[in-house]
C-alpha cells in the first residue's frame, strides 16, 4: 500500500494549526497582535501572525528613485518619504498585491526628528486598522549622501 502525503496538510500541521486545510479552502488572514504586557503602540503592531498557507514577499530596500534612477525630493524628507512608499507600492502590486498584505516594515532613516513626517505619509498607505509590525532604526549613512529615508516591506499573499 502506497500513501500519498498532501504538502499543505503538513505545512498546517508543523505550523502548529487547529484546522487541517483542504485544497480549496483559502488560508486565514494574518492577525495583527498588540498584546497588554507590551507597550501600548502608535502606527504598528507589536506581533503579526502569518498563517500556514501564504506566500511571503519580501521587498528590498527602497528610496527615493523615480523608475529613470533620478533622485525624488532633494533634501525634502516628506517628498522622499512619498516617492518610496509609492515605490513599494509598485513593487506590491508587481506580484499581485497591495499594502493591505504587508506584515512588517523596516525604516531607516538618517534623522529621527523626521517622524512626524514619515508617519503622516506612512499612515496614507499602510492598513491603519491592521499596522504591519515594524522597526525604525536611525542610521549615520544610507548608500548615497542625498537619500534620507530606505524602507523595505514583507507582505504574506493568500
Amino acid at each position: 500500500m502506497r500513501f500519498v502525503i498532501q504538502p499543505l496538510l503538513i505545512i498546517a500541521a508543523l505550523a502548529g494549526g487547529a484546522a487541517v486545510l483542504g485544497a480549496q479552502e483559502r488560508p486565514a488572514s494574518p492577525r495583527f497582535v498588540n498584546p497588554p504586557s507590551l507597550p501600548p503602540v502608535r502606527g504598528y503592531s507589536h506581533v503579526v501572525e502569518v498563517p500556514a498557507g501564504q506566500r511571503l514577499l519580501f521587498i528590498a530596500g527602497q528610496v527615493a528613485l523615480d523608475s529613470t534612477g533620478v533622485l525624488v525630493g532633494q533634501g525634502d524628507f516628506r517628498a522622499q518619504a512619498r516617492q518610496v512608499f509609492e515605490n513599494l507600492r509598485r513593487a506590491l502590486a508587481s506580484r499581485g498585491a497591495t499594502f493591505a498584505d504587508v506584515v512588517k516594515i523596516n525604516f531607516y532613516v538618517l534623522d529621527v526628528s523626521n517622524i512626524p513626517a514619515l508617519r503622516e505619509v506612512r499612515d496614507q498607505y499602510v492598513n491603519r486598522a491592521a499596522p504591519p509590525a515594524s522597526t525604525l532604526v536611525e542610521v549615520r549613512r544610507l548608500f548615497r549622501d542625498d537619500v534620507l529615508l530606505e524602507v523595505e516591506a514583507v507582505a504574506a499573499i493568500r
